[in-house]
């Protein structure tokens, strides 16, 4: 099924940092310049992303990108036959077998790439993002401004009680905020 062009090359990209780091923006400007280069270019999401739009990767400054939702990773490679670009969004709610489904892409000469949350609110590695930064070839990691002090932010505050890992939000439930911000707000948690 893969492999049919020798010629092309994949490989895979990461793109990632905490909330409001621009990851999705960055998503939406490589997929946008690949399609401008007249490249056959398709982008999934997660299904249970519905925070800004059904059928589009949207960034918080609301630039849109059509995509498909997915329930799994293995739709993703379903429709993606004869494709030169594959992105995805918000990888950190996928499983595991999301890196797998990326190296098959690559292997069969797609570039790949994915935007995702390398940390969860508790400041914990997300999902199968650790295991998609050792296996690219590439890794941008972006960084917010902490609200609180002005430094780089790569934590992604959760502003509200609840404890589940998956909790969809944006400015309403999240701030971004430095190392030293998250440790004053997290001390003796």
């Amino acid at each position: 099924m893969f492999l049919e062009n020798a010629n092309k090359k994949g490989w895979i990209e990461v793109v990632c940092g905490s909330m409001f780091s621009g990851k999705t923006e960055e998503l939406i400007r490589r997929l946008k310049r690949a399609q401008f280069a007249h490249l056959k270019v398709e982008i999934f999401k997660p299904k249970i992303d519905v925070r800004y739009s059904e059928e589009e990767v949207v960034s918080h400054d609301s630039n849109a990108i059509r995509s498909t939702p997915v329930e799994s990773p293995q739709n993703i490679l379903l429709m993606t036959s004869e494709v030169d670009v594959v992105g995805i969004d918000e990888a950190q709610f996928f499983d595991d077998s999301l890196v797998d489904v990326c190296r098959q892409l690559a292997d069969s000469g797609v570039r790949v790439i994915v935007a995702g949350l390398d940390m969860d609110y508790m400041g914990k590695p997300f999902g199968p993002m650790p295991a998609l930064m050792a296996t690219a070839e590439h890794v941008s990691k972006v960084h917010a401004i902490c609200v609180r002090c002005g430094n780089l932010a790569h934590h992604s505050h959760r502003l509200t009680s609840d404890s589940k890992q998956v909790l969809l939000g944006a400015h309403d439930s999240y701030e971004p905020i430095c190392r030293h911000c998250f440790n004053e707000l997290t001390r003796g948690k």
